[in-house]
């Protein structure tokens, strides 16, 4: 593996590289982009780069050996969720009186920290912070030449944000503070204007379809065109996209639609939500069901708006235009409020079940 094998921009990739080739390494940077669009990927081969015992070249810029130690421990921590899944597991063998002050920390590296959100809430919280405070102040890297903290999210506790812009305003030299965004306007603006901002735009539909024909051939070309356009421009999303469960979240996103617009029986509704009621599985499905009647949504505003070559569910563009014709657009920003305060209140542990019901009946004309 090299910066030759990310896929897309350049521009980005280019500007990181370059950086490391004049030795000015930002101490403080966010990375945004859509979920999906390679940001922990690009930024574990930043890493990589900064810290290679044996640096190379490609097109005349630094690249990594990805053989050295440094380049394989910090490697390790690529499958993020498989590591994420490791150390809830290790917390969960506590004890209860050592649980309330352990916050999920990442460590492949000794002088590389990966701080992902702290279940259940998903934010991240004042402990990792505080865990990051004292590592940049007073352990100076042992066996890399740069200390990295790594935040993989930027969904931030109040508290833990005003701690980390401490950090932004007085930030240690041998240290550099990376954060992973989708949405960087959710940062303090203390924090944004602290920090270098690279962006990772949105690939064509097209190019994620030729790169899904060659590395997805199990799937048809209608399937490829599918998930081109749900992969909304990120090549990691579309790569590693589960369409099963997709189609399954949209198939009950569909059914949340016409019972609210046309169908307000709601015993069919109430059976297929029952299955969101509880735990870190029934967490996941209410994502991917937000994300899918998320994405109806958008399609509905663009069919009504005239432009149906642009959605996403192309498979069930005539169901999509027979839907349009019953809402409106003051409809559709209600609802896309409704399922934000869905989300919201998955993070306060609220019932997923009733929320959803909640919604609906809401959403129902």
């Amino acid at each position: 593996m090299s910066f030759r094998n990310f896929i897309g921009n350049e521009a980005t990739v280019r500007a990181l590289r370059s950086s490391i080739a004049s030795e000015r390494v930002p101490q403080s940077l966010i990375l945004a982009g859509r979920r999906g669009s390679g940001k922990y990927t690009l930024a574990l081969m930043f890493i990589k780069a900064i810290n290679c015992l044996n640096p190379t070249e490609s097109d005349g810029l630094p690249d990594y050996c990805d053989h050295c130690s440094n380049c394989v421990r910090i490697g390790e921590a690529a499958n993020l969720e498989a590591r994420v899944e490791e150390a809830i597991a290790a917390r969960d063998n506590m004890r209860d009186a050592d649980k309330k002050d352990t916050r999920i920390l990442i460590q492949t590296h000794t002088d590389v920290l990966i701080i992902p959100p702290d279940p259940p809430q998903m934010l991240i919280k004042l402990g990792q912070v505080r865990h990051v405070i004292h590592n940049a102040y007073y352990r100076p890297p042992v066996e890399a030449k740069r200390a990295v903290f790594l935040f993989t999210s930027t969904s931030f506790m109040k508290e833990a944000a005003n701690s980390l812009l401490k950090v932004l305003e007085e930030p240690p030299p041998n240290a550099s503070i990376l954060l992973l965004s989708e949405k960087p306007g959710e940062l303090l603006p203390t924090i944004r204007s602290r920090c270098l901002t690279y962006r990772l735009g949105a690939l064509p539909a097209l190019e994620i379809e030729q790169v899904l024909a060659e590395r997805r051939k199990d799937w048809k070309q209608p399937q490829r065109a599918l998930v081109a356009r749900l992969s909304e421009g990120a090549m990691g999303r579309a790569l590693g996209f589960d369409l099963d469960v997709y189609l399954e979240g949209r198939k009950e996103a569909l059914l949340m639609l016409r019972t609210a617009l046309r169908e307000p029986e709601f015993s069919a509704l109430f059976q297929a939500t029952e299955k969101y009621r509880g735990g870190a599985d029934g967490q996941e499905k209410t994502l991917g069901l937000l994300r899918a009647m998320g994405s109806l949504l958008e399609d509905l505003l663009l069919t009504m708006a005239g432009t149906p070559s642009l959605i996403r569910n192309v498979d069930i563009a005539p169901e999509l235009a027979s839907i349009s014709e019953g809402v409106s657009v003051d409809w559709i920003e209600s609802a896309a409020r409704g399922l934000a305060q869905v989300e919201t209140g998955m993070r306060r542990n609220l019932l997923r079940n009733l929320s959803i019901d909640a919604f609906v009946a809401e959403m129902t004309r």
